[in-house]
């Protein structure tokens, strides 16, 4: 197991139990106890955790793992949603994207598509995710506008006034919002109060919304909400959706694809 897969695993184990023991985590991962503890001092100093006597906690109720530790979560399902959400999009489109791992994906997967290589632009994508518009800038065919803002190291996401005042101003054919809870009764939400305001401008600025997620964020709530259900025309997830669940959101109006 290499430094980096020990450091995930640690975080995931983290986020599990809401805190670790060394003498445990090296038992659990084939380690000393040593490295254990240099592994979770190194983790600190980044702000990843904070240490405790004997092992690590949390930071506080509000514990988020930054971006670059999320992304092998899911990552099959994502991986289907995010081909299923980018053959959604037709060339020439303005779309938008927010931030997330699983709208990162679909970033991804709409670079690859062949008949997406050429244009001018074949695509015009809104985002304020400085991850996303790293990844896509580089693609000329691309026309890419990233809202101003204050930059969320937890999600790569710019938020706060300026961002909103530039998204204001923006009109789009989709926008493709990542959450972290979609419940048939209490719409879309997300942790954070800046980024739900973010997305929810969005969603506002767009024709048509597309909520990306898989199948572990539905029929669960979050603390800030984005949009109510009949706001969403479509939602793409994986095949552990639940029939009852998905029989709700088609009845608020949801089309709902599982892949």
């Amino acid at each position: 197991m290499t430094r980096k897969e020990r450091w995930q695993r640690l975080l995931d184990l983290l986020v599990e139990r809401g805190g670790l023991e060394v003498e445990p985590a090296a038992e659990l991962l084939g380690v000393s106890a040593a490295t254990i503890r240099r592994d979770l001092d190194q983790l600190a100093e980044q702000q990843m955790l904070v240490r405790t006597r004997g092992g690590a906690a949390p930071h506080g109720v509000s514990y988020e793992l930054p971006l670059r530790y999320r992304t092998s979560r899911r990552a099959a399902e994502k991986g289907r949603i995010s081909e299923a959400v980018a053959a959604l999009i037709a060339p020439g489109e303005v779309i938008g994207l927010t931030g997330g791992t699983t709208t990162t994906e679909v970033a991804r997967a709409l670079a690859a598509r062949p008949d997406l290589a050429t244009g001018s632009p074949a695509l015009t994508v809104v985002t304020n995710a400085l991850n996303i518009a790293g990844e896509l800038v580089i693609r000329p065919q691309f026309k890419i506008v990233l809202t101003g803002g204050v930059a969320r190291p937890q999600s790569y996401e710019l938020t706060g006034p300026l961002a909103q005042q530039v998204l204001g101003q923006l009109s789009m054919d989709t926008a493709v919002v990542g959450v972290d809870a979609f419940d048939p009764a209490d719409g879309a939400a997300t942790r954070h109060e800046d980024e739900a305001a973010m997305n929810r401008l969005l969603c506002e600025r767009a024709r048509r919304v597309v909520v990306a997620a898989d199948s572990s964020k539905l029929g669960v709530r979050a603390f800030a909400r984005i949009c109510a259900t009949d706001a969403v025309d479509v939602l793409v997830t994986d095949t552990g959706l639940p029939e009852t669940v998905a029989k709700a959101f088609a009845e608020a109006g949801v089309d709902v694809r599982r892949v």
